[in-house]
Order: C-alpha cells, then structure tokens, then sequence
C-alpha cells in the first residue's frame, strides 16, 4: 500500500518482532506494546495475537483513543468482547475486525441473489472450512494456539468465525444454536480438530458449519505471491451452500454453480486480489473517511457468542 507505512512491529518475543520486522521492510521491532505506542504516536494500529491478551489490549488501545483493527475473535470468550463493544458503543471509536470472506465470490453472489428476491423463501445454509494441520501454528511463532487457556479453543474458536459471520450476514444477525459436537480424535491436541454446529434463525432458516484442521495436504499459503486457490479457500476441502425455495447457491474449489428451476449455470470465480489485503485497504479507507468499520466489534460479538453456545452444547453432550 503505497499510501501508508509501517512504522513498529511489536511481540512479546523479541526475536520473533525482529524477524516479523525483517519481513516487511525493517520497521523498529519491540518486545513491550505500550513502549512501541508511547514511542512511535501510530495513527492507527494492526492488533494481534494471542487471544487472552486481545481484550486489554483493546482496552489500552481505546484509553489512548487509537483507532484501530483487532483480528477476531477480539477475546476468550463474549464477556471480554461484551466489554470492548460497550467502550466502543459509549466512546464512537474505530475499531475494526478484519473478515475477507465477505469479500468471497460465495458472499458477493448470495447477497446479490437475495437482494433480487432469487431464493425466494430461504431453507439453509451449509457451510464447510477443513484446513490444514493446526500444526502450522507453532511453524508460525503461534504455539499457543494449542493451548486452550490462551486460545479459548481449536478450529470451532478460530475458523468458525468467518462461517458464523457469513450466515449471520445472509440470514439476518441472529440466530440460535441448536446442536454441536467438537472432536480431538485426528490431531490428539488439547484444542479441538473438527466441530459442527447447528444453526436456527428466529423465522426458522437453518444452518450447518464445519470446521476442521484436517485437511491432509499443506497448502501454498505464504510459498506463492498472487491470489490462488489454495490460499484463498483453503484448500480443497471448502464448501459453501445456500439453498431456498427457487434457487441453489454453492461454491466449491473457485467454482460458482447456481441451481433455479429454468436450469443451472457453472463458472469459475476466483478473486483478482488477495481478500485480506482487499479487507485492510477497506478498513484504512473508511477510517480516512471517516466512515463506520465494514465489520465492527459488535458484528464480532454476535458470532463469539455462537461459539461460546457451541462449546457448552458440546461439552454437555459429551
């Protein structure tokens, strides 16, 4: 992005800052964040990292009236994001969460087709994210995604929040869980490897996600530039449906297949550009113009709290 620059990289390690610095361009590297803060005045802030520190330092960031975008999911659990959005919602401040899959060729022609009435009356949605072995957390300077105290859970905490994000955006914002499981059996983690949770909307549209960390193959996410498959929808084992009275919406492996009663078309869709740096540029550009986040902390909460659900209907199962 030719309009802004990076000016610190923060971690609490600081030889992984070094490195992370090394990799884009050698900004100052830090091993304390409010020492990089009070250093360097940033204009807007990347926030990271380990998901039992996310909300103080959110908290932080607000008490010094920073603008700035949290990876999901913001928190350990809804009580801390709770917490976050009410500072939000009192003070105005912009803070963002980065979510690419609403930029999906999947999302793009949903919301077109319920925009035109396509789908007549919704059935449900089916939505299906299995990557590859979490083992690449601890590959990425990440061991504590493993550990469920500071990561607040596996594929179902991580994942799943851009499956939940997604449904709650084509059905309307709320929704209930009806049912879920959590498995360990593949990977032998103490975080969960594959969940499934069901989904039911207040008018009685239902859903299905999937997530995993199972997929067999590594994929060429951070080996290749440009936008491809592999990075963008992870790997070949993802799958999004929704089906309604008139009309079938599914995507699969880059490709788009649209089901109506007059026949069914079958293309190719594949992004130009990567998502996540689409996603950034959006962010920065409506906080330049002083417009609200494309997906705030409140949009975060509805689906952390979807999580939350799912684990207690899938421990007390167990």
């Amino acid at each position: 992005m030719p309009d802004v620059e990076l000016v610190g990289v923060q971690d609490d390690r600081q030889a992984v800052a070094q490195r992370r610095a090394a990799e884009v361009g050698n900004p100052p590297a830090f091993d304390d964040a409010a020492r990089m803060l009070d250093t360097l005045q940033p204009d807007f802030v990347i926030a990271l990292g380990r998901h039992d520190r996310m909300a103080r330092i959110a908290h932080d960031l607000l008490d010094r009236g920073l603008p700035f975008m949290m990876e999901k999911p913001m928190g350990l659990n809804a009580a801390e994001v709770q917490s976050i959005a009410a500072r939000v919602l009192e003070t105005g401040a912009f803070v963002a969460v980065p979510m690419p899959q609403r930029l999906s060729a999947f999302a793009r022609h949903a919301l077109r087709m319920l925009r035109s009435g396509q789908f007549g009356r919704l059935s449900h949605l089916y939505i299906r994210t299995n990557r590859f072995t979490s083992a690449r957390y601890p590959a990425w300077d990440c061991p504590w995604m493993l550990d469920p105290a500071a990561s607040g859970g596996g594929c179902l905490r991580n994942l799943g929040m851009h499956g939940l994000d997604i449904f709650l955006l084509l059905t309307g914002g709320n929704a209930q869980v009806t049912g879920a499981q959590i498995g360990h059996r593949a990977l032998e983690t103490p975080v969960e490897d594959y969940a499934t949770v069901l989904l039911r909307t207040p008018d009685g549209i239902c859903g299905t996600l999937e997530v995993g960390n199972t997929y067999p193959r590594r994929t060429t996410e951070g080996t290749a530039p440009g936008a491809g498959r592999d990075k963008l929808l992870d790997g070949a084992d993802g799958e999004w449906k929704i089906a309604g009275r008139d009309a079938l919406l599914m995507a699969k492996d880059g490709n788009i297949r649209i089901v109506t009663a007059d026949g069914e078309e079958n293309f190719v869709d594949l992004p130009a550009e990567n998502p996540a740096a689409r996603t950034l540029a959006d962010i920065l550009s409506a906080w330049r113009d002083g417009r609200p986040p494309p997906v705030g902390v409140h949009d975060c909460l509805k689906a952390v709290r979807l999580i939350d659900d799912a684990y207690l209907v899938a421990t007390a199962g167990i």
